[in-house]
């Protein structure tokens, strides 16, 4: 592995969102910035298409007033906006414009973000996108490259080419769905650092069963609220919140090196602080167990 996360990564997909440069808007998202890069959290998580770049852009305000380099600033290269294009050149260019939002020259880690606009056999092949990160890893400029997406068939290919030293999945590895596992124990085995993102699945294992209730971004359903309500019951009966247990599910994972979650606001940073110090007793993994399987909405079965 060549980096070493701390347990929490904040991610930072909606900073910046709808902000003008020089706004109040841009001010009140610079200073979550500072406050995210000064946290005791090794990294902060964004991408080129975050806030279409206003979150790059952001983040580089905070690390130019704070005189700091890009060390603790994990980014992903994108597809072209606009044509889909997703290849070596695409790579290339989505990492220069990522860098000259953050003001950096480097970055520990760059991530392939969401192929899904070309087939895995193009992105790995001869002038694909893969190339390009590979040919920015040998050129220095990053230290180690990685692969972030969601449907586990497909990341499963990408983990297997054995080229990357990173991986990131999201709400597959949560109390609702355990699908990214083999996925995370192959990137164990290969020495890659695991990511897993998305613990709350959207907000479901926080805010609880509720009317327009999501899951990975797909509606809940009856049946999963119902197992949801089951969830918080036994979560009060052992003292601790339904958030604190889906935290602490990702924690506990020997398989997980990093638990990426979304931070908006100085705030909710010290909301995740404190679910993190929470004490959640040995008991309840049992008694979850003791649930059956959460009727997951996820479906991956068009990327086998």
């Amino acid at each position: 592995m060549k980096i070493e996360p701390t347990p929490i990564t904040l991610g930072t997909s909606g900073l910046g969102r709808h902000s003008e440069p020089g706004s109040a808007e841009e001010r009140a998202a610079v200073d979550v910035a500072i406050d995210l890069l000064t946290s005791r959290h090794g990294f902060v998580d964004t991408s080129n298409n975050y806030s279409s770049g206003r979150s790059e852009a952001v983040l580089g305000i905070a690390l130019r007033e704070l005189g700091a380099d890009g060390s603790r600033v994990i980014s992903k290269v994108d597809q072209d906006p606009e044509t889909g294009v997703f290849d070596r050149d695409r790579v290339l260019r989505s990492f220069e414009e990522t860098t000259a939002r953050l003001g950096v020259d480097r970055l520990p880690l760059l991530h392939l973000h969401d192929p899904d606009s070309v087939t895995f056999e193009e992105s790995i092949s001869i002038g694909g996108a893969v190339q390009g990160l590979i040919e920015l890893r040998s050129a220095g400029v990053v230290d180690a490259i990685g692969v972030a997406a969601a449907p586990v068939p497909l990341m499963a290919k990408y983990v297997e080419t054995g080229v990357f030293d990173a991986v990131l999945i999201h709400n597959r590895f949560t109390l609702v769905d355990h699908s990214a596992e083999p996925v995370f124990a192959d990137a164990k085995a290969r020495g890659m650092a695991v990511f897993n993102a998305a613990p709350f699945g959207s907000g479901l294992l926080v805010k609880g069963p509720h009317s327009g209730a999501k899951y990975a971004y797909r509606p809940a359903g009856e049946e999963l609220l119902e197992w949801t309500e089951r969830l918080q019951r036994v979560c009060a009966e052992h003292g601790t919140s339904m958030a604190a247990a889906a935290l602490h599910y990702s924690l506990r994972s020997p398989l997980i090196d990093s638990t990426v979650v979304g931070v908006s606001s100085p705030h909710r940073r010290e909301q995740l602080d404190e679910l993190v110090q929470a004490e959640v007793p040995d008991g309840l993994w049992g008694a979850i167990e003791s649930l059956g399987p959460a009727p997951s909405p996820v479906d991956d079965s068009d990327y086998a």
